[in-house]
């Protein structure tokens, strides 16, 4: 798998779900596919830096599933093995391969899931939390010392349940990713521009607004900065595109090394590239033939797009 770093030591971890997912769209049915946050994530990342993976699976995980990990480079120190079955997820996409329904949730051993980061990545540079309750974010966050750049990723179920973990959570981190929606929820506002200004003022320096299909906006201190969504001509598997957005994003953070708003402009358009070739296969079947040369290529088509 050309392109990727896995030359050793941890610059990037990712805390979240690993499950097994039961897709249908309108053009084709499969089940019991690698899934979950940090499996999109760290696979994205592992084209630009070494990432490693905090999670959970069960003894049913299929050892298929724990090589393909590897073929990507991630290091597997924080991937917990104990008995009973892994997280499945079942979904049905609409038409428009955009709104999805939830069929069933079985959280199995992800239900007491309680991160433990291994020692050898409590003084990893950059740090994802992905999208797991507030506390056990504030937990991992415990456990780390000192962190370069940290991104947390939300929803709206913590926002209505769990808001004062998350507000301590939001004090902490660098950069704060949510959708339009989950952004207006946790602000009480409409118009974006002035969610994503509140939500500077309770801490973050980043503030990274979803617009799905329509790409992203980044808002700091220094303005806004439009994350344009590459044009995909045939999406097969919209599940994880958010997930492989932030993971490429952080990885290329860490692949590069300095934090200044310019290499973060930068690192979201590697996010947008990454995440347009996750959507042209069900799983990570299309980030198994990627190419780091691909990307710089998509790379090079987004930064034409947007040129006057």
């Amino acid at each position: 798998m050309g392109g990727r770093d896995t030359r050793g030591k941890v610059r990037m971890a990712a805390v979240g779900s690993i499950g097994l997912d039961t897709i249908e769209t309108p053009f084709e049915k499969r089940g019991e596919l690698l899934g979950g946050s940090i499996t999109y994530a760290c696979a994205a990342a592992s084209f630009f830096t070494t990432a490693g993976m905090v999670g959970i699976v069960g003894d049913d995980f299929p050892p298929e599933y724990t090589a393909l990990y590897r073929s990507f480079g991630i290091d597997l120190a924080g991937l917990a093995r104990v008995p009973g079955r892994t997280f499945r997820w079942s979904g049905v996409y609409d038409a428009d391969m955009i709104n999805r329904r939830t069929l069933s949730t079985e959280l199995n051993v992800f239900e007491t899931f309680s991160p433990v980061i291994p020692e050898a990545y409590r003084d990893v540079p950059f740090l994802l939390l992905g999208n797991i309750s507030p506390a056990l974010q504030l937990n991992v966050l415990a456990q780390v010392r000192r962190p370069k750049f940290v991104v947390a990723d939300t929803m709206d179920l913590w926002i209505n349940i769990a808001r004062d973990d998350l507000m301590r959570v939001i004090g902490k981190v660098n950069l704060l990713t949510l959708n339009d929606g989950e952004a207006r929820l946790l602000t009480g506002l409409y118009n974006l521009r002035q969610c994503a200004r509140k939500i500077l003022d309770w801490g973050p320096p980043y503030v990274v607004i979803k617009k799905g299909e329509h790409g992203a906006m980044l808002f700091s201190k220094a303005g806004i900065f439009l994350v344009p969504a590459y044009p995909v001509e045939a999406v097969k598997d919209p599940t994880g595109a958010g997930d492989c957005f932030a993971g490429a994003f952080l990885g290329a953070l860490a692949g590069g090394g300095s934090v200044t708003p310019a290499h973060v402009r930068t690192a979201l358009l590697c996010g947008s590239a990454v995440a347009s070739f996750g959507v042209e296969d069900f799983s990570l079947g299309r980030l198994q033939t990627l190419k780091r040369r691909d990307i710089e290529r998509r790379l090079a088509e987004l930064r034409r797009m947007t040129r006057v």
